[in-house]
C-alpha cells in the first residue's frame, strides 16, 4: 500500500509541477497577448474553449473515470479508450455545425477558427490510448512531458501569430487561438507516441485495438460502468460548465471577456494544485478501495490508508481556503492592475476576481469529494448522485436567475450562483463519504480536518488588516498599496506555517515513508 501511495504522491507532484510550469508560461504569454487583444476577442476565446471542453468532456470524461477503476489488463483499457475517438469525431462535427447555426459573433475568421478547433479536438482525442496506458502504469513523467510540450507550443504559436498579424496590419480575429489549439493537439499526440511506443514494446501491449479472448469478460462491466458515469457526467457538465453557457448566452462579448479574465486568474490555484491532486487521488482511491474477490469488500489496510489520505487532503484544502478567503479579496484586484493594466481593471474584472476568491474553497472541497465518490461508488450510488444533481442544477439555475436577472449583479452574480451549486454538491459528497466509511466500520471525522482555531483567527484578522493598508502610501500608486499588503500576507503565511507545523511534518512523513530495512548478506 505504501508503494502505491508513494507512486501516487510522486505522480501528483509531477502533475502539480507541470501545472505550475505550464500555467506560469501561459500566464506570461497571456500578458503579451492582452496588449494585442480586446475584451471582445478574449470573450470569443472563451467560447472556443467552451467548444473544446464540451467535446472532450462528453467523449472521454466518463470513460477515463471508469478505466481508472480497472486494476489489471492494460490492453483492455486501451481497447475501450478508442470509444472516445468514435464518440468525439461525430460530436465535434455536429456541435460545430450547431454552434454556427445558433450564433456567429461578429469577429473575423470565427467560422474558420471553430472548424480548426473541431479538428484539433479530434487529434487530441487520438491521444487517449496512450494516456490510459500511462495512467495504468503510473507513468506520470510521460504525461507531464506530453502536456508540457503541447502547452509550450500552444503558447508560442498563439502569441507569435497574434504579434505577426499585428505587425502586418491585418485583423487576425479569432485565428490566433485556433492556431495555438492545433499546435497543442499535434504536439500532444506526437510526444505521447514517441514516449509510449517504446514502453508498449517493453510491456508487450499494443496501442492499437487488440481483443484477446480473456479480456471480453472485463470489458462488459467497464462498459456498463462507463454508461452510468456518462449519465452522471452529462448532468455534471451542466453544473460545471453552466456558468460558461449562461454567460455565453446572456452577456455581451465585452462582459464575457471580463469574466473570462477573472475566472482564468481566479482558477489558477484550482488548475495548478487542486486538479492534479484530484486526478492522482482518484487513481489512488480506486486502488486502495478496490473490492477483493474473496470477501467482496475493500481490504482493511487499504481503507485505513484511503481514510488517512482523504483527511490529509481535506486538511490541506482547508488551509488553502483560509489563505484564499483571508488574503485574496484584497490582493487579487491589486495584482490584476499590475499584470493586466488599468484597461482590464476598468471592465469590472477586479471585483469579479475578488468575489471568485470565496469560490475557490468550495471548488477545492467539491473536487476531492467527487474524486473519491467516482473511485468507490457503485452503479446504483452513481445513479443516486445523478438524481440529486438534478436538484443541484435547479438550485444553481434559480440562484443564477436571481443574481443575474433580478439583482443584475453581472459576473459577480454568476460567481455567487456557482457557490450555491458547489455548496449543495459538497453537502451530498460529505454525506456519502461519512456513510461509506461508516458501513465499513470506520468513523470519518470531518471536524478533525479543520485547521486549528488560531489559524482560523489569523485568517479572520488578516482581512481587515489588509483593508487598512489601502491608500496608506497614495503617492506611490498601486505599488504603495501592494507592498504593505504583501507584508501582511507574508506574516500571515509564516504564522500559518508555524501554527500548522505538526500537520505539515505528518504530510512529509506520509509522502516520504521510511525505507524498509535491507537484509544483511546472511539474509537477516
Amino acid at each position: 500500500m505504501s508503494s502505491v501511495l508513494s507512486a501516487s504522491a510522486k505522480g501528483a507532484t509531477f502533475l502539480i509541477l507541470l501545472q505550475v510550469g505550464s500555467r506560469f508560461l501561459t500566464f506570461a504569454v497571456n500578458q503579451v497577448l492582452l496588449r494585442y487583444l480586446s475584451p471582445e476577442l478574449l470573450g470569443v476565446s472563451a467560447q472556443l474553449e467552451l467548444f473544446n471542453i464540451s467535446v472532450v468532456y462528453f467523449s472521454r470524461e466518463s470513460l477515463r473515470v471508469a478505466l481508472q477503476r480497472q486494476a489489471t489488463g492494460i490492453q483492455t483499457v486501451i481497447n475501450l479508450s478508442y470509444l472516445a475517438i468514435f464518440l468525439g469525431t461525430p460530436l465535434a462535427h455536429v456541435l460545430a455545425w450547431t454552434w454556427l447555426r445558433a450564433q456567429v459573433p461578429d469577429v473575423a475568421f470565427f467560422r474558420q477558427s471553430l472548424w480548426i478547433y473541431a479538428y484539433a479536438t479530434i487529434i487530441e482525442l487520438f491521444t487517449e490510448p496512450a494516456f490510459t496506458s500511462t495512467q495504468q502504469l503510473l507513468l506520470y513523467k510521460v504525461r507531464a512531458s506530453a502536456e508540457s510540450a503541447g502547452t509550450i507550443l500552444r503558447c508560442f504559436a498563439t502569441c507569435a501569430f497574434a504579434i505577426w498579424a499585428s505587425r502586418t496590419g491585418c485583423d487576425p480575429g479569432a485565428s490566433p487561438f485556433a492556431v495555438g489549439q492545433l499546435a497543442y493537439a499535434v504536439a500532444l499526440l506526437a510526444t505521447y507516441l514517441i514516449k509510449v511506443i517504446p514502453v508498449s514494446k517493453r510491456e508487450k501491449f499494443s496501442l492499437l485495438p487488440k481483443f484477446p479472448e480473456k479480456s471480453k469478460s472485463d470489458e462488459i462491466p467497464l462498459l456498463k460502468l462507463s454508461l452510468s458515469l456518462f449519465m452522471q457526467s452529462s448532468v455534471k457538465y451542466i453544473l460545471t460548465q453552466g456558468d460558461a453557457i449562461l454567460i455565453a448566452s446572456w452577456a455581451s462579448l465585452r462582459d464575457q471577456g471580463a469574466y473570462a479574465l477573472a475566472s482564468n486568474y481566479g482558477g489558477l490555484i484550482a488548475r495548478m494544485l487542486f486538479q492534479p491532486i484530484e486526478e492522482a487521488s482518484r487513481n489512488l482511491f480506486s486502488k486502495l478501495c478496490a473490492v477483493q474477490a474473496s470477501t467482496q469488500k475493500p481490504a482493511k489496510e487499504g481503507l485505513k490508508q484511503a481514510k488517512q489520505t482523504l483527511e490529509t487532503i481535506l486538511h490541506l484544502y482547508n488551509l488553502i481556503s483560509l489563505a484564499a478567503c483571508g488574503l485574496g479579496p484584497t490582493l487579487a484586484p491589486l495584482l490584476l492592475k499590475i499584470v493586466a493594466g488599468s484597461k482590464w481593471a476598468e471592465t469590472g474584472a477586479g471585483e469579479t476576481l475578488a468575489t471568485y476568491c470565496y469560490y475557490i474553497p468550495l471548488l477545492a472541497l467539491n473536487g476531492v469529494t467527487e474524486a473519491f465518490i467516482a473511485s468507490v461508488a457503485t452503479n446504483a450510488e452513481l445513479g443516486a448522485q445523478s438524481f440529486y444533481m438534478g436538484f443541484f442544477f435547479a438550485g444553481f439555475a434559480g440562484s443564477a436567475y436571481l443574481f443575474l436577472q433580478v439583482l443584475q449583479m453581472g459576473a459577480q452574480g454568476l460567481v455567487f450562483a456557482n457557490c450555491v451549486n458547489m455548496a449543495l454538491r459538497i453537502v451530498w459528497g460529505l454525506s456519502f463519504i461519512k456513510k461509506y466509511f461508516g458501513r465499513h466500520g470506520k468513523d470519518f471525522d470531518f471536524l478533525a480536518t479543520l485547521p486549528k482555531g488560531l489559524s482560523i483567527a489569523a485568517a479572520v484578522s488578516a482581512s481587515p488588516l489588509l483593508k487598512m493598508t489601502n491608500g496608506l502610501f497614495p503617492r506611490y500608486g498601486v505599488l504603495g498599496d501592494l507592498v504593505p499588503a504583501g507584508g501582511v500576507a507574508a506574516v500571515f503565511g509564516l504564522g500559518l506555517l508555524f501554527l500548522e507545523r505538526d500537520y505539515l511534518v505528518q504530510c512529509y512523513h506520509m509522502l516520504r515513508p521510511k525505507r524498509e530495512a535491507q537484509p544483511d548478506k546472511e539474509g537477516k
